[in-house]
């Protein structure tokens, strides 16, 4: 593990039962507090991704922590996706599954273009639903998802491979619990 990685897993701590009984929640609180740990995190992620992209899609709400700097950095722009009710024109939606429910993302219908690739970005891989649900939502915008980096990957709960076998292979993380 690098010293960067070692100076950002550092910054993240483990909160047990949240949001409900059984879940092991990574709080970044701290990370985002640091103006060190936040840049690290930030050059972190931007040195797994790549740069011929044509626009950044992050998920709400910690997604969108990384993914906005990560878009003026990469000099393309930001697609929100979101919760349902949050975006006020016409929106694709998509249900998925989580750790401890279910949930649905959703997104501008015209956020996108056709062909255009597309780094998604969010603070953490777990089963793999949130991720999926919104590579689902670029993809019915007719754009293609050329990477995935999150800053924490969950490696138990088998998300990336979750995200393999709905053909989602290009996938970076920063820290792995």
């Amino acid at each position: 593990m690098s010293a960067t990685t070692e100076r950002v897993k550092a910054l993240i701590r483990n909160i047990p039962d949240f949001p409900k009984p059984g879940i092991q929640f990574k709080d970044i609180t701290a990370l985002l507090g640091s103006p060190r740990g936040l840049y690290d995190a930030l050059v972190a992620m931007l040195e797994v991704s790549p740069d011929n992209i044509d626009a950044v899609a992050g998920i709400e709400s910690r997604g969108f922590i990384f993914s906005a700097p990560m878009a003026v950095m990469l000099h393309v722009g930001l697609v929100p996706i979101r919760k349902p009710g949050k975006l006020p024109g016409p929106t694709f939606e998509q249900g998925f599954d989580l750790e401890y429910g279910s949930s649905t993302l959703s997104m501008h219908q015209d956020a996108l273009q056709p062909g255009q690739r597309v780094l998604l970005v969010d603070d953490l891989l777990a089963s793999g639903g949130t991720l999926i649900a919104a590579a689902k939502l670029i993809e019915r915008a007719g754009a293609v998802v050329s990477h995935t980096t999150v800053l924490i990957e969950l490696t138990d709960l088998n998300g990336r491979q979750a995200m393999a076998d709905a053909g989602l292979n290009s996938v970076s993380s920063i820290v792995t619990y």
